[in-house]
Formats: structure tokens, C-alpha cells, sequence
């Protein structure tokens, strides 16, 4: 029976909660055991933040060459039928491949990468912005002191950000290795065709086609909370008080932003000063229009 592509995004999750790798490093760094409580005001924000990431997600979804997703799927129907020594299924398997891929190449001679399935991987940095220095400077210490290994987990703990990967068929090598496995097939060196054809597999191409830094998200939509906030006229106490939190809480992104490197360090400089400068301007209760349209240029620009 002939397989209907899978049309299913693939998305991989991956949510850093800060767990040490080890006991010995949690109790000598920095580094958190456990996720560190957010701000009321960066919750407000996640569903809008979420949904920014699917709706990135679908768009390169719509990327993805089904002719190219079904040729993936009928190599690995071949792996498992000559792992069965079927041999008559796994030929018709791969023959299914051949044809795919050269329908992909007639329609776009020069394509050299056939795209099959999208990766949608977010590491979050679940810490305060005091935790966040300590980290650094610890693993600013442990490299100054030669203890890479120390440093490593960190490192790699120092990044809040949603990275949008492909996976795709390499055009140039993939449909000759498909026949020469085929070749090998009939020859009945079943064995050495199943190696080949899992080595042909580990040649799929993982490209980055996106990272976008989750400080600048959140700093985006809780730059769209407080302009409804500012322009709202006799603001209530409790919108007042949101207000001001909302604008701390987006210095406070700004500076995790900063100090995770997204972004030029002089450029901050600049958006710090038209936040302080929004805060004047909205205190009191007061209110107006178009005082963030500099400012979320600028956040677009520099993160």
C-alpha cells in the first residue's frame, strides 16, 4: 500500500530548566537547579510569545516538498525491508525514492537541497537577571582559569532563544547512493546495502534557517501592552502600577538580551534611553500616542 506523505510538522521542544549536569558543578557555580520564577509581566506575555513561534513554524512548513518528505519515508521503508531480507519490497521501496527525487530535480534542475521536515527548538533561560551575571562571571572564571569543562555546561546554559531548523535531501549525492544500494540489492549483498543505505541516511542536511532571541519577543509584546496602557487617558491606580511594571519588565529583557550578546552593546544604550524617556513621559498618568514607534523599531533593529 502506497504511504500518504506525512504532512505532520516535526517539532523538537527542548525547554532549558537549568539543571546542572552534575552535583558537584551545582554546588560550585552559579548555575541554577532549578527554573527561577518569572515576572507577572513576562507571563502576560507567553501565549503571545508561543504563538509567534507557531505561526513561524507554519510558514516554514509550507516550505516543505512533500515529493521530497515521501522519499524519506520510502528510504527508511527499504532499510527495514532489507533488514527482513525482503529484498523484492525494499527495491520497489527505493524505486519509489528514485522516482521522487527526479521529479523534485524536473521541476528545479539547480535545487541542491530537497527539504523534508522542519525542527522547532527553544532553550529558555529560566533566571533572574542577578543570576544570569553570576553565571557569566563564573564561567568567565573557570575559562580564565583553564577549566573548559567547568565552563562548558554554562556556556550552554547562556542562551534564550527559538532556532528554526530544516532537514533536507541532498540532491548532488542522495539519488546516486539510492542506486548504488539498489545495485547491491540485486547482487544479494544485503548486508553492505543496508550499511549503505543508513549511511545515506546520515546524510541529510541540517541547515539553521532562523534564531530569534525569546528576550526580544517578550520585550515586543509588552512594548504593545504599555502603548494600549499609555494611550488610555484618567488611567485607574492599578493601570498605572501594570504600567510601570510592564516598562520595568521590559528593561529587564532588554538587559537579559544584552548580556546573552543579541545584539550590538552600544545599541542598548540608545533603547534604554527612550524607555527612560517613555517612563517620563507616562508618569503621573499621563498619557499620549506614537511615543513607541521609535523604540519598537529600534528593539526589531538591534535584536
Amino acid at each position: 500500500m502506497h504511504k500518504k506523505p506525512c504532512k505532520s510538522l516535526l517539532m523538537i521542544v527542548t525547554t532549558l530548566s537549568l539543571m546542572a549536569w552534575n552535583t558537584t558543578l551545582a554546588e560550585t557555580s552559579s548555575l541554577p537547579t532549578q527554573p527561577q520564577k518569572q515576572s507577572v509581566a513576562s507571563e502576560s506575555v507567553k501565549s503571545e510569545v508561543n504563538s509567534d513561534a507557531s505561526k513561524e513554524a507554519i510558514e516554514k512548513r509550507k516550505k516543505i516538498l512533500e515529493e521530497a518528505s515521501a522519499a524519506l519515508q520510502e528510504t527508511e521503508h527499504a532499510l527495514k525491508a532489507i533488514g527482513e531480507k525482503n529484498k523484492e519490497e525494499a527495491i520497489a521501496a527505493l524505486e519509489k525514492v528514485t522516482g521522487k527525487l527526479e521529479l523534485i530535480l524536473a521541476r528545479d534542475p539547480g535545487l541542491a537541497l530537497a527539504p523534508v521536515d522542519t525542527n522547532v527548538m527553544t532553550y529558555d533561560l529560566l533566571a533572574s537577571l542577578d543570576t544570569v551575571k553570576a553565571m557569566i562571571h563564573d564561567a568567565e572564571h573557570y575559562l580564565k582559569s583553564g577549566e573548559i569543562q567547568k565552563a562548558r555546561p554554562i556556556v550552554g546554559n547562556l542562551a534564550s532563544e527559538i532556532v528554526y531548523q530544516t532537514r533536507s535531501i541532498p540532491l548532488a549525492t542522495y539519488p546516486f547512493a539510492i542506486k548504488e544500494v539498489v545495485r547491491l540489492i540485486d547482487k544479494g549483498e544485503l548486508d553492505r546495502a543496508r550499511a549503505d543505505l543508513q549511511s545515506a541516511l546520515n546524510t541529510l542536511v541540517v541547515t539553521t534557517d532562523k534564531i530569534v532571541p525569546l528576550p526580544k519577543m517578550r520585550a515586543e509584546h509588552l512594548l504593545v501592552k504599555a502603548e494600549e496602557l499609555t494611550k488610555k487617558e484618567k488611567r485607574s491606580k492599578e493601570e498605572n502600577e501594570r504600567l510601570e511594571m510592564i516598562l520595568t519588565e521590559i528593561r529587564n529583557q532588554l538587559e537579559i538580551a544584552e548580556l546573552l550578546g543579541y545584539g550590538d552593546k552600544d545599541s542598548f544604550k540608545s533603547l534604554y534611553v527612550q524607555l527612560n524617556d517613555i517612563k517620563e513621559k507616562t508618569s503621573g498618568g499621563k498619557s499620549g500616542e506614537k511615543w513607541y514607534d521609535l523604540i519598537k523599531k529600534k528593539v526589531s533593529s538591534v535584536l
